[in-house]
């Protein structure tokens, strides 16, 4: 097991296809460093602010090519892997969050052939070419249809880039869409939600408790029935991120998440080297 002084904590893990256990520790397994175009978070600080709450951490940098605005979210792997491979362990991890947009597959696979990630995040960040935090790509366009349309192109992304771990934040529209009511609710869209799900489950893809919006009791609700339907389809695991930009963030409202993942009757795991790792 490596030790990695400069925090000086043990983490242990369990790959689930093993028989024996070798200790654990939980995963804050979605965070952005100074690798993200959104981030100046330095790993240090990460990596520090987690040693005081005894976590353990997947650096999942962001890697949209088709982003629309001023922001680059292109990052070079092997920079990436230059600079954090020496930090890699059992505590630290290093992952990619992976801007699913049609007609890029072939891009992603190359891109993630030139490093060794240990988790592919896939999220959906834009619908129709237009950034889900740009309030113009909302305008003329009715709640129904714009959730309808981000979900199934949700379902389609997962479909046509099975090599991922995780499927990011389900509620990412909810964060910034500018409708009254912006909650994304099952009871809304069943059929939708249930074939991201079916989606999921049929390519062996994760869903991820995303913490980020857990200060809103009514998104925690929501958030809730969400899970417990993907359970109910046959989902068994969940991974648990804070989406951290800056360290304060990390692991914020994981009391929560791990209560929710409990009472929905989903395990949580994190992964190394794009193997499922159960973590207590």
């Amino acid at each position: 097991m490596m030790y990695f002084a400069a925090v000086g904590f043990v983490l242990g893990y369990i790959i689930i296809t093993e028989k024996e256990s070798v200790g654990a520790m939980f995963f804050d397994s979605h965070l952005h460093t100074r690798f993200s175009a959104d981030s100046e978070m330095t790993a240090p600080e990460a990596l520090t602010a987690a040693n005081k709450l005894g976590l353990g951490l997947v650096f999942t940098e962001h890697i949209d090519f088709s982003y629309p605005g001023e922001l680059d979210f292109v990052f070079s792997p092997e920079e990436y892997w230059a600079a954090y491979e020496p930090l890699r362990g059992d505590y630290l991890r290093l992952g990619v969050e992976l801007g699913l947009v049609p007609g890029e597959t072939e891009k992603a696979r190359q891109f993630l052939a030139r490093a060794p990630f240990d988790e592919v995040i896939g999220s959906i960040h834009l619908v129709d070419g237009r950034d889900l935090y740009d309030p113009s790509g909302y305008k003329g366009r009715e709640q129904k249809e714009m959730y309808a349309s981000y979900l199934r192109l949700m379902a389609k992304m997962v479909r046509e880039n099975p090599y991922i771990d995780v499927l990011g934040h389900i509620d990412y529209i909810a964060r910034y869409a500018p409708y009254e009511r912006s909650e994304l609710c099952y009871e809304d869209y069943p059929q939708e939600v249930d074939e991201v799900f079916r989606t999921l489950i049929e390519t062996d893809t994760v869903l991820e408790i995303n913490t980020r919006r857990f200060n809103d009791a009514g998104a925690v609700k929501n958030l809730r029935v969400l899970y417990q339907r993907y359970q109910k389809m046959g989902g068994e695991y969940i991974t648990i991120g804070s989406d951290a930009h800056q360290s304060e963030a990390i692991g914020a409202h994981f009391s929560l998440a791990k209560e929710m993942a409990e009472s929905c009757g989903l395990t949580p795991i994190t992964f190394q080297a794009r193997q499922k790792t159960k973590i207590f």
